[in-house]
């Protein structure tokens, strides 16, 4: 390997541990920080009556969204960083394509989560460090896909990786992601009220980033694929992965809710918690089967 891959590996994994600690932090406070502060009714911009936490880390966002996102530092905490430091591990010790695309793929994870809570949290104490971690695992991804020789990862898949159930699941989970959330802004926009679940936020984080960056990726991986180039399988594992995290994240932050007094209707839980987790099912094991099929 040559002196100028080595110090991008270098500089990788130095970011990467730069990510690693920056998520201990904000999770481990997100779950831990309390205060003596109790729920309360508040009138916001649209005129709707919000009952926001009012503790804790997140004493100004919405008693229906804290939950949900201290459900997030725990899988982060518990499933995420460990997920991400066997990654560093295993690239430091290996350093071959295969650990640079695992690696790769749970700094997509960490990128969709930074993503989430630098513009989807209201601003706290932490504000900073979610700057600093959107900071870290965008350019950091960005550099972990360009240590990787695109030509070389193409010719090293074998040809019995079930393309097929991939292509349907990627054209499923465009579709899905879509049909997910896409009623709830026409239903808004035909009643000429806010969007249902907006609570005290100026947009729902979710639906752009689900709407506006995950399905369209998912389409552009399906192309990508049918060609067989390097960047198509890129795309796939960080998919896959995003998907599984999410999978494993709905049901935990579910959990928070209940415990938290939040009512949550059983068609909300079978529309949207069981048909992702039934999604992530699937992207587990292509996401298992794409690293197998190394040549």
């Amino acid at each position: 390997m040559g002196v100028n891959m080595k110090n991008k590996m270098n500089t990788l994994h130095k970011i990467t541990i730069l990510i690693i600690a920056l998520s201990i932090i904000i999770s481990l406070t997100g779950l831990v920080y309390v205060t003596q502060g109790q729920p309360y009714d508040f009138v916001n911009q649209y005129g709707d009556i919000i009952k926001m936490h009012g503790n804790g880390l997140y004493v100004n966002d919405s008693h229906f969204m804290a939950p949900l996102f201290r459900g997030t530092d725990f899988t982060m905490l518990f499933v995420g960083i460990p997920l991400l430091i066997l990654a560093l591990v295993l690239d430091i010790k290996k350093n071959t394509l295969k650990t640079r695309l695992f690696l790769v793929s749970i700094i997509s994870m960490f990128t969709y989560y930074s993503t989430s809570i630098a513009f989807g949290v209201t601003y706290n104490i932490l504000h900073l460090l979610y700057i600093a971690l959107f900071a870290s695992t965008f350019f950091g991804l960005i550099l972990a896909i360009r240590s990787i020789n695109e030509k070389q990862l193409a010719e090293s898949i074998k040809e019995t990786l079930p393309t097929k159930g991939i292509n349907r699941f990627l054209v499923f989970s465009g579709v899905a992601l879509i049909i997910a959330w896409l009623p709830d802004i026409i239903a808004s926009l035909v009643s000429g009220h806010s969007l249902q679940l907006i609570q005290v936020y100026t947009t729902v984080i979710t639906y752009v980033l689900d709407m506006g960056i995950i399905a369209p990726v998912a389409i552009i991986c399906l192309f990508e694929l049918k060609k067989r180039t390097g960047m198509g399988y890129i795309l796939l594992t960080m998919l896959l992965s995003i998907c599984s995290i999410i999978g494993v994240m709905l049901p935990i932050q579910s959990i928070f809710q209940v415990l938290a007094g939040v009512e949550i209707p059983i068609p909300a839980l079978i529309t949207k918690v069981a048909s992702f987790v039934i999604l992530a099912a699937f992207a587990i094991n292509f996401n298992f089967r794409l690293f197998k099929n190394f040549k």
